[in-house]
């Protein structure tokens, strides 16, 4: 009797258990984030994911993370799959600064508040952008290039100005350089972001610039590009400047090739602080409309002292 007795509670117990498990509500508290990613192909991406879910993680937060892999008809769509799911916050990283607003007014009447992290959105309204300060990082670039250089000879820009953290760090540049009278921008065209787009601009810029001098990339697929093409042409002597510090660059600036030095940036301090500003507005704190996060500049011999303190 006494086992029997024993088991109808064990299974009264279990029995229990299940119904409570089937009538749980989902946590109502838990908040969905949906991001879409410039891409996943680049390792700041990574590392500015990497961020998002390490802060996200320390506040319970949901990520949903897509990549929209340079493409805005993708990147709109991603953003309606968020509002159909009814996300708590969007956060988006733009393919095109200005084709992404129908995309944030989408989400503006869905009532759901957008952030934007790297790359900022000229249309629409978004609550907080969080990115590194590129003009700082722009000027950072031609002031060391204008000392490699010193103070004189020509230039050109390999630009993609579809994007506003590029307009950011090219109007950083200008104003760096102009402060050197006999430095000359002789060319600023668009490589659109991409190594073999930027090998073919600077093919082009050499074969009409004879006497160039240096070579700002303004990120550094754009920077290897760049390189590919002065070693192509044999044209060692151009000083090249790149922007992102990313391995096969850092190795290249190491190697003594003509990219001399890059701006570093730091896109895992983005993602974190990126979600830290969603979490303000969360919790109905005022969040700030522009956010900037440090950046630097490295070369061969602070890179060499990073690695022997490694």
């Amino acid at each position: 009797m006494k086992i029997i007795h024993h088991t109808f509670i064990i299974i009264f117990f279990l029995l229990h258990l299940v119904s409570c498990n089937q009538n749980k509500q989902p946590d109502k508290n838990t908040k969905t984030i949906g991001v879409s990613l410039l891409t996943r192909g680049h390792i700041f991406y990574r590392d500015l994911e990497e961020g998002l879910k390490t802060e996200a993680d320390k506040y319970g937060y949901k990520l949903i993370i897509t990549s929209a892999d340079w493409d805005l008809g993708k990147q709109i769509s991603q953003i309606e799959d968020f509002i159909s799911r009814k996300v708590d916050a969007i956060i988006l990283s733009p393919v095109d600064s200005r084709g992404i607003g129908p995309g944030i007014a989408e989400a503006n009447n869905a009532g759901i508040p957008v952030f934007t992290a790297d790359i900022a959105s000229e249309e629409g309204v978004v609550d907080s952008h969080i990115a590194s300060d590129n003009v700082q990082g722009g000027r950072l670039a031609g002031e060391y290039l204008a000392k490699l250089l010193n103070g004189k000879g020509n230039v050109a820009i390999i630009n993609q100005p579809a994007i506003t953290s590029v307009l950011d760090r090219v109007a950083g540049f200008r104003e760096a350089i102009n402060k050197f009278p006999d430095i000359k921008i002789v060319a600023d065209v668009n490589g659109q972001g991409v190594r073999d787009r930027s090998l073919q601009a600077t093919v082009d810029v050499l074969q009409a610039n004879p006497k160039l001098d240096g070579i700002f990339g303004i990120n550094d697929d754009s920077a290897l590009g760049a390189l590919d093409a002065v070693n192509q042409f044999d044209r060692k002597r151009i000083v090249i400047i790149g922007y992102d510090a990313t391995p096969p660059a850092v190795d290249a600036i190491l190697k003594d090739t003509p990219l001399k030095a890059d701006v570093v940036q730091y896109p895992k301090q983005i993602g974190m602080k990126t979600i830290e500003v969603i979490n303000d507005h969360f919790n109905n704190k005022t969040v700030p409309k522009n956010v900037p996060v440090e950046v630097g500049i490295v070369d061969k011999e602070n890179l060499q002292k990073q690695n022997a303190v490694k």
